[in-house]
């Protein structure tokens, strides 16, 4: 009769691989556009065109999001609200 020795798992190389496997999913899933978003350029002139629409001026708020919607600010400045006059 011969004994065999139970070699025990290697759970730090399992581990890490679905470490890595994660972080590529999720990595994948933040670098591609959601349903008919476009362009980062097609959307800022959508965000740049809707600005003006309104009267404001579109500027920079120093995130770098890779999102317009975040990475500008659309600022109005004129007249008071009517009801505060």
């Amino acid at each position: 009769m011969t004994m065999r020795v139970k070699r025990p798992l290697n759970r730090s190389g399992i581990l890490s691989a679905v470490v890595v496997g994660a972080l590529g999913l999720s990595l994948a899933a933040c670098a591609t556009p959601g349903p008919n978003q476009g362009t980062y350029t097609e959307q800022m002139d959508a965000l740049s065109t809707d600005c003006e629409a309104r009267g404001g001026i579109l500027t920079p708020t120093g995130a770098q999001s890779g999102s317009p919607e975040r990475d500008h600010a659309c600022i109005i400045r004129g007249l008071p609200a009517s009801r505060t006059q």
